[in-house]
């Protein structure tokens, strides 16, 4: 296992942990109601996320869903079910006083339950399973030792956590927030219907 290889593994994974996506979207919404510091507590969770679906393209899921196509299927079925639901709540309490609205909300949820949100809404998507198997095909020889898949899932939950701290950071500046407080009904009804694209585009492709 070569530097290079693994210079080439974090950047590939860095641009595909930056393309917009649910996990992404929630980290920005979550962070613009509630603060940094709550966006980074989900951002972990969405690292931890991350890690899980490369364990599982380790052990061949990405080979398993090529032999079991219908497989995927159900697992995308269920991913689009679940980020469909997030996406109407989003816009059913839209209108709702902040201090109303969805269950997904840091007042009601813990350090443990942000996290746990996170890992839910990054496993709601398989696809990174085929795209982890991908990334080990190309660039990850069969003799690798054990301590470069250490240092690959490090890369991985560094680059999806790391990118999705930024995004929350910048959500999370007073002047994003009161935009999002003048707009607040609109702007929840966008994160709904983008969601609801996402969860759509998922279950179709």
């Amino acid at each position: 296992m070569t530097l290079a290889a693994l210079i080439a593994i974090y950047f590939v994974h860095l641009a595909a942990a930056m393309s917009p996506g649910p996990a992404v979207l929630l980290a920005a919404r979550t962070s613009l109601r509630e603060g940094l510091a709550r966006g980074m507590w989900l951002s972990v969770g969405i690292g931890l996320g991350a890690c899980v679906w490369a364990v599982a393209a380790l052990f061949g899921l990405a080979i398993l869903f090529k032999l079991a196509p219908a497989l995927l299927w159900v697992m995308k079925a269920v991913g689009a079910s679940y980020l469909l639901y997030l996406a109407y709540k989003m816009w059913k309490h839209a209108p709702d006083p902040m201090q109303s609205d969805l269950p997904q909300t840091a007042r009601q949820r813990g350090r443990a339950g942000l996290v746990w949100l996170g890992i839910v809404t990054q496993l709601a998507n398989p696809k990174p399973a085929l795209f982890f198997g991908t990334v080990f095909l190309t660039f990850v020889p069969p003799d690798a030792p054990v301590w470069a898949y250490g240092v690959i899932l490090g890369i991985v939950f560094f680059n999806d956590a790391g990118w999705n701290v930024v995004v929350s950071r910048v959500f999370s500046l007073e002047r994003t927030r009161q935009v999002y407080l003048n707009l607040k009904t609109v702007l929840d009804r966008v994160f709904g219907a983008l969601l609801a694209a996402l969860g759509l585009k998922l279950a179709l492709t």
